[in-house]
């Protein structure tokens, strides 16, 4: 398929066309270069926004490429409207088709603003990006800072998690455009992708079974799970350096492109704290707009505790994620492998916030809290190893669980791939029946 450009004027940096990634077809467009290294203005901007507009009227997903300084000076203030109706573009498109964005460079100022309204942004190690820059950073506090300092593709992978992937340069940003691109649909009415896999259905998961320790208290990583329960050498982690006790990605089931979310027991004992909540809250979110189901792996003690942790607002940051996945309505399969303690255990797509499916392991421990906690809450104080064990038998196994119909089933561990797939055929034609509503009030 042949590019066809859109309209653009010589004197500006930015670039638009319909072209195709990855044999799929697509809005690009580039803002870059130019005599202000990629300034844009209103011209420049109206290009921008002819692609964000066609990409939806065309059913697409969009692709950008960010390499600029900000808004076109010599534009004055009517650059910056530019900017404010493009981020209104985007915002009519944001859940309706994919939109992808890499930064390869400089992003700055209020065009830096519009990295947050992208599905996912793909950074270089080079670029760097803030809404305010470090000489004014200098002024109002005393402090110098560098650019990376301020805002650096590392700063946005591991502190802020704007960044869903940082790689090398700039080819190595349109490789991971197209690998986004692989596991989303053209637009929110569209099935997930059919992703060739020549990956047995009913291939034992015996790696999985045989990396979670026996005892409650030892980490393993749960990304060794996650891949061997997908199909082989499917699974894209995102965002892999922010929130690292919780893991998001996509991959694919049977062919079927899914959502992944889970619990990694090797980074905070696999706590919820206030960023893993947000994480998980925009991939569901995410996930639920584009049609892909979800498959969620539990192993969480609970809620990190801490009163910096409150005073920053953990009830409403929690609130974010309980949202999201109450809100989603795509299949949702849950996998409980092993703690799954309180209000943690709850928010992550629990039976009781309406999961589609919930199966565990038999060496899952299912309870308001740990044994030996409540033990000592029941007991005043008190240890009593007689009293653990038999809190244990009576409440902390899958089984009672099971009884009370909030676990499908207990299975074998091995047997978790071969059930998950079943169940995403069963579930391929779940349909929205929520009455229309204008939209619900996010906690955000």
């Amino acid at each position: 398929m042949k590019s066809t450009p859109l309209h653009a004027w010589a004197d500006t940096a930015a670039s638009a066309e319909i072209t195709e990634i990855g044999g799929r077809r697509v809005v690009a467009f580039r803002v870059a270069g130019g005599k202000h290294h990629g300034a844009i203005g209103i011209n420049g901007s109206a290009t921008v926004e002819r692609a964000v507009r066609l990409a939806g009227e065309l059913q697409v997903p969009l692709v950008g490429e960010l390499d600029t300084s900000g808004a076109e000076l010599r534009d004055g203030v009517a650059a910056l409207h530019a900017w404010g109706r493009l981020a209104r573009e985007l915002v009519q498109v944001s859940g309706v088709v994919p939109t992808l964005l890499a930064v390869t460079g400089a992003c700055v100022s209020g065009p830096a603003l519009a990295l947050g309204l992208f599905d996912h942004v793909v950074m270089t190690e080079d670029a760097f990006a803030y809404v305010t820059g470090p000489d004014s950073v200098e002024e109002f506090t005393g402090v110098r800072v560098s650019r990376a300092e301020l805002g650096g593709a590392a700063i946005h992978a591991q502190r802020t998690g704007v960044a869903s992937l940082v790689v090398s340069d700039d080819l190595a940003a349109r490789d991971a455009l197209e690998a986004l691109l692989w596991y989303l649909p053209d637009h929110h009415l569209d099935d997930p992708p059919r992703l060739a896999t020549d990956d047995d259905r009913e291939r034992s998961c015996d790696l999985a079974a045989g990396v979670v320790p026996r005892r409650s208290t030892a980490s393993y990583d749960v990304r060794v799970v996650v891949e061997d329960v997908l199909d082989t050498d499917s699974f894209l982690e995102l965002r892999p350096r922010y929130a690292p006790n919780l893991v998001t990605g996509y991959g694919s089931l049977g062919g079927c492109a899914v959502g992944i979310i889970a619990n990694q027991p090797m980074q905070r004992a696999g706590t919820l704290d206030i960023e893993a909540s947000r994480k998980a809250a925009r991939f569901v979110s995410t996930c639920d707009a584009f049609n892909l189901p979800i498959i969620t792996f539990v192993d969480t003690p609970g809620f990190e505790p801490g009163r910096d942790l409150e005073w920053r607002g953990m009830i409403r940051h929690g609130a974010e994620l309980v949202h999201a996945y109450a809100a989603a309505t795509v299949p949702r399969l849950c996998v409980v492998l092993r703690k799954a303690y309180g209000g943690a255990y709850i928010v992550m797509d629990s039976r009781g916030i309406g999961n589609d499916l919930c199966i565990a392991w038999p060496s899952a421990e299912i309870a308001v809290m740990g044994a030996a906690g409540a033990v000592a809450i029941l007991n005043k104080g008190r240890s009593d190893p007689g009293l653990v064990a038999e809190y244990r038998e009576s409440f902390e196994n899958p089984y009672r669980a099971a009884e009370r119909g909030l676990v499908d089933a207990v299975v074998d561990p091995a047997r978790t791939r071969h059930i998950l797939v079943d169940a995403l055929d069963v579930l391929a034609q779940k349909r929205d029946a929520h009455p229309a509503r204008r939209h619900s009030n996010t906690p955000l």
